[in-house]
């Protein structure tokens, strides 16, 4: 190839590179003529290439003659500094409008080093101020937010990770960049990940969701509730949308979700204290009356309700526990047999506490033979043992037996177990004193 054909195959490239560029861009020589003018600068003042090159400066076509030197002063001084230059002026449109551009200009050497020009990139005052705005949003969201922003990659591994989402976290921000979300969370991850798989294929939810998880920290796992959304990010410089990952914003509430359902627990529990009391009320034997209160004791609050009666003996020294009712079906037995309970069995440590206990099967132990050697039922994993007090008389123990699936017994929960042990120990009381005749009936008919 010639030397001429080079010289117009390096010129073709260079055009096609200035016209592909998303800023205005020109240029000039040494003496101030426009060598170079592409297509961004064409959009935005609508001058073409070539009415532009080849003219001295912007006097007379593109600027107002006030401001005609002194843009050209600014602008030509760029090559006796090193550097870029950043400069704000007006220019003017093919229409006669008038545009207010940012400029950053440099200097161009020769080939003996002397300067040979200077190249000017432009762009439209708000459309660089919309970039600086995004710029500037992106480092104070990844800085530190009131919310954690966490950057997740198509992997569905964490990328870029701000301060707030690495203390919820329980971790450095570096620690947490491209580890799979399994490692950091016991629990939650499956609708996590769910949910960024949907918006990765979908994408951004239309409201946010909240999102209970159990976050693996060095102090431990902590159960936490954070309110999310997702955004779907896309590559700006792609002809079609390509997903680059997704924006997760999150907030911790877990400490006003937890208040709103323990408000509705206690609600509910009351409710549930009300209806048992009214249909207790309509039970004419008061056996009857206490396997009622615990049917409706049971609902949302266990599987398994125990009740052990103490058994009457002239040996103050000697007590045994008899079992009258178990669920289901809680129904009063005509008989009652022993409950061979070992010493320092829970429902034991109960009557000697005056209070309640609460325990759960050891992890790693088969929770079913755990269960039988205390004598509970097969798929007891949490265990309550509360004691039955009346007219200041221990009268038995009122066990609450929950599943493996459930969560083990609270404060609150043996508190609202105790509340339901004073009645049921109550309608028992009641049921071991002689019942009075009835109306027309004789004394010990």
């Amino acid at each position: 190839m010639s030397a001429s054909g080079r010289g117009e195959t390096t010129d073709d490239l260079l055009a096609a590179l200035l016209d592909g560029m998303d800023a205005a861009l020109c240029a000039f020589d040494s003496d101030g003529v426009i060598t170079h003018w592409n297509r961004e600068a064409e959009r935005i003042l609508g001058w073409s290439a070539a009415e532009a090159v080849g003219r001295k400066g912007f006097a007379g076509w593109a600027v107002r003659p006030a401001d005609a030197q002194d843009v050209e002063e600014r602008l030509m001084s760029a090559q006796d500094v090193p550097g870029r230059q950043v400069h704000e002026f007006a220019l003017l449109t093919k229409e006669g409008g008038r545009v207010l551009v940012r400029t950053q200009s440099a200097g161009v050497p020769g080939a003996d080093g002397k300067p040979a020009g200077v190249y000017c990139a432009f762009s439209e005052v708000h459309a660089q101020i919309d970039l600086e705005r995004s710029i500037a949003l992106s480092e104070a969201l990844m800085d530190d937010a009131s919310w954690g922003v966490v950057l997740v990659d198509v992997d569905l591994r964490p990328a870029v990770v701000n301060a707030h989402a690495a203390r919820a976290f329980g971790s450095g921000r570096t620690a947490l960049l491209g580890r799979p979300l399994g490692d950091l969370l016991a629990q939650g991850v499956e609708e996590l990940e769910g949910a960024l798989q949907h918006v990765l294929a979908e994408g951004s939810p239309p409201a946010p969701m909240e999102l209970w998880v159990s976050v693996r920290t060095p102090e431990g796992v902590r159960r936490r509730c954070w309110r999310s959304g997702f955004l779907r990010l896309g590559s700006p410089l792609a002809e079609e949308p390509v997903p680059l990952g997704v924006g997760w914003l999150f907030q911790d509430i877990t400490e006003v979700r937890q208040a709103a359902l323990d408000t509705a627990q206690l609600r509910f529990r009351a409710g549930q204290l009300h209806r048992s009391g009214r249909a207790a009320a309509e039970c004419e034997d008061p056996a009857e009356a206490a396997a009622v209160r615990l049917d409706f004791a049971l609902a949302g609050f266990a599987e398994h309700a125990l009740l052990d009666v103490l058994e009457r003996s002239g040996d103050p020294d000697r007590r045994r526990l008899v079992r009258m009712a178990a669920s289901p079906p809680l129904l009063p037995g005509a008989g009652a047999l022993p409950a061979r309970y070992a010493p320092g069995h829970p429902a034991l440590q109960a009557l000697d506490r005056i209070g309640s206990v609460r325990t759960s099967a050891p992890r790693g132990e088969p929770a079913g033979s755990w269960a039988r050697e205390r004598q509970w039922p097969e798929d007891a994993a949490h265990v309550l043992c509360t004691v039955l007090r009346s007219r200041g008389r221990t009268v038995g123990a009122l066990t609450f037996v929950r599943a493996a699936s459930r969560a083990a017994f609270e404060q609150a929960d043996a508190a609202y177990a105790e509340e339901v042990a004073a009645r049921v120990a109550a309608d028992l009381d009641l049921a071991s004193r002689p019942r009075p005749p009835r109306d027309g009936e004789l004394p010990g008919a």
